[in-house]
């Protein structure tokens, strides 16, 4: 949750090209809503989305390590117990 003091709106300038421009007010019209809302929740959406893919990807990193830990293991473990096998 945000708090009220990041909640406040302040208004921006924004220089957007003509046709995404359109786009926008056909949504306007087709869901009765104002270019401000629908600019602040595509923006939104934006943000999260890319929230999303920093975690995956750090997520993905994570796992990559643990494998190749996990792996290192498994192989020490087989050449101590190779070892063992070449001793008896």
């Amino acid at each position: 949750m945000h708090s009220l003091s990041e909640l406040q709106k302040q208004q921006v300038g924004l220089r957007l090209p003509k046709y995404l421009l359109d786009e926008i007010d056909e949504f306007t019209k087709e869901y009765s809503l104002n270019r401000t809302d629908i600019i602040v929740e595509a923006i939104a959406s934006y943000v999260r989305e890319q929230k999303a893919k920093k975690y995956y990807a750090a997520f993905e990193d994570s796992v990559q390590e643990l494998k190749e830990v996990l792996t290192s293991n498994t192989q020490n473990k087989q050449q101590t117990l190779d070892e063992l096998i070449n001793e008896l």
